[in-house]
């Protein structure tokens, strides 16, 4: 990590190997860059790694994990007001959780400039949806630049920042998961660190910043008018591969791109290509000359047909004379366009071209669904909260490690939709419905970023939901970032802020904890708050074990635990295995219980859990 941060800082021109996140913080370093927020999520975390390799005192901006992706664009939107280069950045869905304020930023004057990045998740390898952010950037009016590589993060950010800045505008570096996390040999510029200049620049006759009705034609003007500018000042960010193919030609971006010089790598006569860097607003003049100059053109792109619509439409605009090809199959709308689906895409157009890979004989490999890790307090609160509902009790799933409730053994979480959702769901289940109780889940750091208004507007319309919040103390899913409750934030030591303090100030008077691995009395404080006929919530808390496992190896007196199971105890019911679910216990041929040694961590939860009590800690060797 210290040589990461050294790296990022160094004043010479160089060349190093780094994956697309961290190419574009050295990016934001050149650029000056003076703020920088985010919320995590991936495929973004590994930004923030980047940028906490560097010493605190030595960084050359501010950066802030903030409570959520609203208020996160909303510190960023300020600070463009006071006059600095502000950056913020989330994954796919964040933009969801901004749009409110993301929307009125390009009717802004933002003195300072403002980068948006979106970490988009075609084929959903982190998310619950293939979320395609092209759209609310053309809502918002606001251009959108899309690099293939982690050589084009770095230099596509310069030049969002460089617009930024000299239009006073937002605009978007829409980068994907494959191009976060892919790595390449990228030739970085030097750098001279300056002298900030912290003056407050903030002036309300640089707006007006108050978008009343009566405003919203001249603003939306401005808009309009960076929009034009940015077509001609990025188009050289357009890349035109001539191959000297005048019958067919692709037009394509991102990564893509780079699958398709894979796909047809072998093909005698290659088509002629056209990268589009700015992937918003469309290059008109580029596009238009590279219709009329082929006979055929494939549009290439992953998720939806945004920029095959608006390429058609300047066709019949200018009365080219060309087919063009786009999306033909549903399956061209799902999933990252890797070689061989893009292969796949080509081949059923012009099959001569691309040479498809064999058939291979499928293996027959077993299902490895995600779950939760040995020791989680979740599972210990899963098993116990099993027991104290029936079948036909209603449950709600949120964002967050305790989704993974919803697979076998436990079945836990029968609807989800987004974080903080699960409360207002579980709301409107409870209405007209005396008969089947609703309890429905949430984590403590979801429970700040968006928990907060379902809990609220719970308590406010009298609903009889029972809330189970699963306290582990970080945000655990996305890389153990810190939240109000933890004590601390991204950059020091904070006050904490208690979720049962936050609860009670709200005004919950059925109240319940404790701590998730003592079973039988989450089993009995659950069921007190079914009974209860009102709001109630019950506190499962547990530190996470993954974090905490790896806090405690770094110790120097560190020595680990396991547990051991007696084969003459054991009667095989497989309730460690079937019913708890612990990934350290497996069943052998015979049926004999083993512990994996590599997996069990000694935490114990699993002894509670044996009807014939076989599970104990093993002895030290």
């Amino acid at each position: 990590m210290k040589a990461m941060g050294e790296m990022l800082l160094r004043q010479e021109s160089f060349s190093e190997i780094v994956m697309g996140n961290t190419a574009l913080v050295r990016s934001m370093v050149e650029a000056g860059t003076r703020v920088i927020t985010a919320y995590p999520g991936s495929p973004t975390p590994e930004i923030a790694t980047a940028i906490g390799s560097i010493p605190r005192q030595r960084r050359p901006f501010y950066f802030e994990f903030s409570i959520n992706e609203k208020v996160a664009t909303e510190v960023a939107f300020g600070a463009a007001l006071n006059g600095h280069l502000s950056t913020v950045f989330f994954k796919s869905v964040g933009l969801n959780v901004a749009a409110d304020t993301f929307v009125q930023l390009s009717l802004m004057n933002l003195i300072g400039g403002m980068v948006v990045v979106l970490g988009d998740d075609p084929g959903a390898n982190s998310s619950q949806n293939e979320q395609d952010n092209r759209h609310l950037a053309r809502m918002a009016y606001t251009p959108v630049l899309e690099p293939a590589d982690p050589a084009e993060v770095y230099r596509f950010y310069r030049a969002a920042a460089d617009l930024a800045r000299k239009r006073c505008m937002p605009v978007i570096l829409r980068l994907t998961t494959h191009v976060c996390h892919a790595k390449q040999k990228v030739a970085f510029d030097g750098w001279r660190p300056s002298e900030p200049d912290n003056t407050p620049r903030f002036d309300p006759a640089n707006g007006s910043y108050i978008p009343l009705a009566h405003m919203v034609a001249p603003k939306k003007t401005r808009a309009l008018a960076n929009l034009a500018a940015a077509e001609e000042e990025l188009a050289g960010l357009n890349t035109r591969v001539d191959n000297g193919e005048r019958r067919r030609g692709v037009i394509t971006s991102g990564l893509p791109y780079l699958s398709l010089l894979d796909a047809i790598g072998a093909a005698v006569q290659k088509p002629d290509i056209l990268k589009l860097g700015l992937v918003y607003p469309l290059a008109r003049r580029q596009v238009a000359d590279f219709l009329r100059s082929h006979r055929q053109v494939k549009v290439l792109e992953e998720l939806d047909d945004i920029l095959e619509h608006e390429i058609k439409a300047l066709a019949f605009d200018e009365k080219i004379d060309v087919e063009i090809v786009g999306k033909t199959d549903t399956g061209d709308w799902i999933g990252e366009y890797t070689p061989d689906k893009t292969a796949a895409v080509l081949g059923s157009l012009w099959p001569e071209l691309v040479t498809l890979p064999a058939s291979a004989v499928e293996a027959q490999v077993p299902e490895r669904p995600p779950q939760l890790c040995p020791g989680c307090g979740h599972r210990s609160a899963f098993f116990a909260v099993k027991q104290a509902l029936s079948r036909d009790d209603i449950t709600v799933a949120d964002i967050g490690c305790h989704t993974l409730g919803y697979l076998p053994p436990y079945e836990i979480g029968q609807v989800l939709a987004c974080m903080g959702a699960s409360t207002g769901i579980g709301s409107g289940l409870a209405l007209f419905n005396d008969r089947r109780p609703v309890v429905v889940f949430l984590g403590d750091s979801t429970f700040f970023h968006a928990g907060l208004p379902g809990i609220v507007n719970a308590l406010f319309n009298r609903h009889d939901i029972t809330l189970i919040l699963m306290e582990n103390g970080t945000t655990a899913m996305t890389g153990h970032q810190d939240h109000p409750a933890s004590g601390r934030n991204f950059n020091d030591v904070t006050d904490v802020i208690p979720v049962r303090q936050v609860l009670e100030g709200l005004g919950v008077k059925n109240l319940y904890e404790t701590d998730a691995y003592r079973q039988a009395e989450l089993v009995d404080l659950v069921r007190r708050a079914v009974a209860d006929d009102a709001f109630a919530v019950v506190i499962a808390r547990h530190p996470c074990m993954l974090k905490f496992t790896r806090e405690q190896r770094r110790k120097p007196d560190y020595r680990p635990r396991r547990v051991a199971v007696d084969p003459q105890t054991c009667d095989r019911r497989h309730v460690c295995i079937a019913r708890f679910g612990c990934p350290t216990f497996s069943r052998g041929p015979d049926g004999a219980v083993a512990v994996n040694p590599d997996l069990c961590i000694g935490d114990g939860s699993c002894v509670q859990t044996c009807p014939v009590k076989a599970i104990s800690p093993a002895k030290s060797s």
